[in-house]
């Protein structure tokens, strides 16, 4: 691949409070589709949803407080003030019954602007590979891994070097099923490295302590939802929807990062579970 990312044209910034400003890109008319990146990562992952669900929608990308082009600051960088973010970028763009996307922790993100403004502005949710409750002692849950992998974290990411080393190799075990090329691993882990090695923790503990079990429960009972997991933990995070969320939906594809390496399959996924509720 020449290009790993399919970037959209230069976007513009949304000032949230006073010196944190948010870049953002948008593409298409049409219903709002409000698309969140996860845990460090950036705008120009999601280029080929910009590009590919424009046709049809009014398509919003942004890069979370302290990730991408958006303001570093060294206050609110955690999942709630990350969610009020969101809030205010989806009243600067005057975003009404939106489809909110979540990717990986962009999820908690999405339901944290749930837990605070409920559903009355959300059209329908999509959580792109990512439990509601990513720690937790039962075997039976859907988490982000026990314990001890968790833990264990903690010792590369508050380095820049053992940063980029857990990036490059969650995208080569987790995020990507295919053999990546150079040129793309750095890019991949460039996404990552915009983010200090402080702010990255930061986020990774606010994330992993998270648990937005009652925003998914009510999204579940409210709202169509849609959760989209990777084939590595498909059967462990389907008993787990089902048990606890019976109405939302779910479909299974590639690994963590399946949008960018199976983009038309991704597309094709999000486009009819939007058309179903008459979007």
């Amino acid at each position: 691949m020449d290009n790993p990312a399919k970037p959209a044209a230069a976007g513009n910034y949304i000032e949230v409070e006073p010196g944190v400003d948010i870049y953002y890109e948008e593409r298409g008319q049409g219903p709002a589709v409000v698309i969140v990146p996860g845990w460090t990562f950036t705008t120009e992952v999601f280029g080929y949803q910009l590009e590919g669900l424009s046709a049809n929608h009014r398509v919003v990308v942004f890069d979370p407080r302290s990730q991408g082009r958006s303001t570093v600051t060294s206050v609110g960088n955690d999942y709630a003030t990350h969610a009020s973010d969101l809030a205010g970028v989806m009243d600067a763009l005057n975003l009404r019954d939106v489809v909110l996307v979540g990717w990986s922790f962009g999820a908690l993100t999405t339901w944290g602007y749930v837990r605070k403004n409920g559903v009355d502005n959300v059209k329908c949710h999509v959580c792109v590979d990512m439990s509601p409750l990513p720690l937790s002692v039962n075997a039976d849950d859907w988490t982000e891994g026990s314990l001890d992998e968790i833990a264990g974290v903690f010792p590369l990411i508050r380095t820049s070097s053992g940063q980029r080393e857990f990036v490059a190799g969650y995208a080569r075990e987790i995020m990507v099923q295919r053999k990546l090329l150079s040129a793309e691993m750095k890019w991949i882990v460039d996404q990552s490295a915009m983010s200090p090695h402080w702010v990255a923790t930061l986020l990774f503990a606010s994330g992993v302590f998270s648990n937005h079990m009652e925003e998914a429960r009510l999204l579940d009972e409210k709202r169509p939802s849609l959760f989209i997991i990777a084939e590595h933990w498909a059967e462990k995070a389907g008993a787990f929807i089902e048990k606890h969320f019976p109405n939302t939906d779910k479909a299974v594809l590639g690994g963590h990062m399946m949008f960018w390496e199976h983009p038309d399959r991704f597309n094709e996924t999000l486009e009819n579970f939007i058309s179903k509720q008459g979007g």
